[in-house]
């Protein structure tokens, strides 16, 4: 990656594989990552800030560097004009659901702060790159079912019996909200895209880490946090986006939308590249064949700050700073955009001009919060 003048440029990050018990080799055979260990991986963390796994920068002046440094360094840059925080607010990850994941729900953001002592919770939603036939997934409580009802099961390990079972395609996404009991796979494969945090609660009898059983007074106690967090009325469905034109055979596709994130996938042929511009940090992952990225001014030769041009190979992700201001991707290209939104401009304002109806761009996910730029952390 070249980059000119001082300040930030288009950031490569490092990976953490995670190697849990549901992990298989689809990362890597069906999307074509390279540079993972050759074990079964469940997921790569592609950009994060959580504590103990912030992302370092791997090339440029900034090599070394990690993600929650450049946060409290570069705010304004790095994030857009206005913003504050400690932390790098979106995680992003690669996930093979090769197995099931376990059942199990993330606290929101009041739930996090009263029982776990935590700045924010974890919404999050999943994008499906590619499932067999007949996946599924669960997602929130049957309409109905009361608290108590819901812990029997869960003791139990009925999870049918009080869970919404979804059927799983590729291409659409679910945004699933903090307190949603979940689970899915296997035979999926999913771009996640969340708050910036690792808690959870867990309804199973095995840890997900190495499959090692759970007693029965940690299993009670899991259970009794589980309770505390839940939202019995939470059941998110699966989306297939809001697709609008915006060039010669460029489709843009918005895929959710709330408060904590936005997600987008863009794909292009080669009649002209895709073009894109933005005034908050994106992170661009790529779920197609290598692509040529350039970014800043014109084509990124340029010696301005956020200039820089660099190859991207499958299932590889730059995190674009906001001054970096617009980018140009050749194509064919197959790429998704996950960013911190104003919903207004970047979200509403494009779907509106393109004349989709209100009741379908709410349907991308809930509108608690308009930003300015966010729900802030400091």
């Amino acid at each position: 990656m070249s980059a000119g003048g001082r300040g930030l440029y288009p950031l490569r990050l490092s990976v953490t594989a995670k190697p849990l018990v549901f992990g298989g080799h689809s990362i890597a055979r069906r999307l074509g990552k390279s540079g993972i260990p050759d074990w079964s991986v469940a997921e790569t963390w592609e950009c994060s800030d959580v504590e103990g796994t912030s992302g370092v920068v791997t090339q440029g002046p900034l090599a070394g560097r990690s993600l929650r440094r450049l946060v409290l360094d570069h705010p304004g840059e790095l994030m857009g004009e206005g913003w504050s925080g400690p932390r790098f607010p979106v995680l992003t990850k690669f996930i093979d659901a090769a197995g099931a994941l376990p059942v199990h729900l993330h606290a929101d953001d009041g739930a996090a702060r009263r029982l776990e002592g935590q700045l924010n919770g974890k919404t999050e939603a999943w994008h499906i790159l590619d499932a067999a036939p007949g996946a599924t997934a669960l997602c929130g409580v049957r309409n109905g079912v009361t608290a108590d009802r819901l812990r029997a099961a869960l003791e139990a390990q009925d999870f049918d019996a009080v869970l919404r079972r979804l059927p799983v395609r590729a291409g659409e996404t679910v945004y699933v909200p903090g307190g949603t009991p979940h689970s899915f796979g296997p035979d999926t494969l999913v771009y996640e895209i969340e708050q910036t945090s690792d808690i959870q609660q867990h309804a199973m009898r095995w840890k997900m880490e190495d499959g090692s059983p759970v007693g029965d007074a940690e299993f009670g106690a899991n259970l009794d946090m589980l309770m505390r967090q839940v939202d019995l009325d939470s059941r998110p469905d699966f989306t297939p986006g809001l697709g609008i034109a915006v060039g010669d055979g460029v489709e843009r596709i918005f895929l959710c939308a709330g408060p904590y994130f936005a997600l987008e996938r863009w794909r292009a042929g080669t009649a002209e590249p895709l073009r894109h511009a933005f005034t908050t940090a994106q992170i661009l992952s790529n779920v197609g064949a290598p692509v040529r990225v350039r970014t800043g001014t014109g084509t990124g030769t340029g010696t301005g700050t956020g200039t820089g041009s660099a190859m991207l190979g499958r299932a590889e992700t730059l995190l674009l700073p906001a001054v970096c201001g617009q980018v140009e991707i050749t194509g064919p290209a197959d790429v998704l955009f996950g960013y911190l939104p104003d919903l207004d401009r970047d979200v509403r304002a494009p779907l509106r001009r393109a004349g989709c109806p209100p009741r379908l761009v709410e349907s991308l996910g809930p509108a608690t919060h308009t930003r300015g730029p966010a729900p802030r952390t400091s």
